[in-house]
């Protein structure tokens, strides 16, 4: 209870809030109260609650999702409330991830999938639901406490770029080089055949070093930029530069000296606390700073193990929350909010910064052009702004190459940062 409600009030209204068990002391109160229990003590401003959040563990629930105006919402709260539905227990249910802890069925990546959240089927994956309703909650709070001045909070937005792969053919080994050659021969892939050769012979710049301009548009825009680098051992699924070459260690250096950086867990990372671990201490010892941000390579993580990981070893910002398959806020908010832990009954130091849209999601997943990207960009931010959230999204070097399957895409990162920016 006094999770969601610090979540609600504080971190989206701005507003301190205190708590009282005792009636004696709840009446006794002369400043603007809420009381939510089953019955008003008085006339009040009253909310009825749902059992939910006086349970302990994780239970199949029944929920029928209805409108609230216009707004999807669940928990009907009956008639004596004073508002329609117990947002704390749907707020609850939404930014825990409870569903998430329910039997489901994983993709090949073993990932919790946006099509079964009830965001999807229910079609408010796209709306920042939990800010909506504590925006509602304010309305009805300052019909009944008109004296009451309610500060507002700023809109922000974060640009975090992933670093899976930070040259195309620079600095790969030479049996990683060689087998490229190899292979755009054997699959007749002459145009990737000529610009292996002319990058390796430094007749073309490698068309995923695009380092200079992400900087310098963080720097046009005055926009708060996140680099996560992929600093773990060579698989299937991770295969950038090894870390132990000088290039690429020094490309981090460069990095810090301009813009925040945090670590990109490789693949199996997701169930393995020792692999986590030594990729934590790799990038520490390049960037010679305490790492304290990270966010999964493929988005792989498991509730609550992945987190739990995490904070073991002491990362306390997670940028993982989000969907690879949809575009939309996966917990239900555009506020930064800590993770709680189902498990354990607590909440956590994790501080888990849900971002809202990625680029490889709309350009391979939803297969939209850049022009029709833009339009699903704009789509999203004008959620946020409505609600003074904080936006965050998430792109790679790679998007703005212009190469192969991100031809075209090179304005769509500026455009964002400049409609962000206005």
């Amino acid at each position: 209870m006094k999770y969601i409600c610090k979540h609600i009030f504080t971190r989206i209204l701005n507003v301190e809030v205190d708590f009282a068990s005792k009636v004696e002391e709840f009446v006794a109160f002369n400043g603007p109260k809420l009381s939510y229990t089953k019955l008003p003590l008085g006339k009040e401003f009253f909310i009825r609650s749902n059992d939910l959040l006086f349970e302990q563990g994780v239970n199949d629930l029944d929920i029928s999702v209805q409108k609230w105006d216009d707004v999807p919402c669940f928990f009907n709260a009956g008639a004596k409330s004073v508002i329609p539905y117990d947002i704390f227990a749907a707020s609850f249910y939404l930014i825990s991830r409870y569903e998430e802890y329910l039997p489901h069925v994983k993709d090949v990546h073993e990932r919790f999938t946006a099509e079964q959240s009830l965001a999807f089927k229910f079609r408010f994956l796209d709306k920042p639901v939990i800010d909506i309703w504590a925006f509602k909650l304010r309305e009805k709070l300052q019909e009944k406490f008109p004296d009451y001045v309610f500060p507002d909070r700023e809109c922000t937005y974060t640009s975090t770029i992933d670093i899976d792969n930070a040259y195309a053919y620079k600095y790969k080994s030479f049996v990683r080089s060689s087998g490229g050659f190899i292979n755009d021969f054997i699959k007749f892939q002459l145009g990737s055949f000529w610009d292996r050769f002319a990058v390796l012979t430094n007749i073309k710049k490698d068309p995923n070093n695009t380092f200079e301009k992400l900087l310098s548009l963080s720097e046009e825009y005055k926009m708060e930029t996140i680099f996560f680098f992929l600093v773990g051992d060579y698989t299937t699924f991770d295969t950038n530069v090894s870390a132990s070459k000088r290039k690429f260690r020094l490309l981090i250096k460069h990095i810090v000296d301009y813009v925040q950086v945090g670590l990109h867990p490789s693949y199996f990372t997701m169930k393995d606390s020792k692999m986590l671990k030594k990729e934590k201490e790799r990038l520490e010892s390049i960037t010679n700073i305490p790492t304290s941000k990270s966010r999964q390579h493929f988005l792989r993580f498991s509730l609550p193990e992945t987190y739990q990981n995490l904070i073991d070893l002491e990362i306390y910002e997670d940028y993982s929350m989000g969907y690879a398959s949809d575009v939309g806020f996966r917990a239900s908010t555009c506020t930064p909010f800590y993770f709680y832990d189902l498990d354990f009954e607590i909440q956590t130091p994790l501080k888990i910064y849900p971002f809202a849209l990625m680029d490889t999601t709309l350009n391979d997943y939803l297969g939209l052009t850049p022009k029709q990207s833009l339009g699903r960009i704009r789509d999203i931010q004008n959620e946020v702004k409505a609600v003074n959230g904080s936006f965050i999204t998430l792109f790679h070097n790679e998007s703005l190459s212009g190469y192969k399957r991100w031809k075209g895409w090179q304005r769509v990162y500026e455009t964002m940062l400049k409609t962000a920016n206005s």
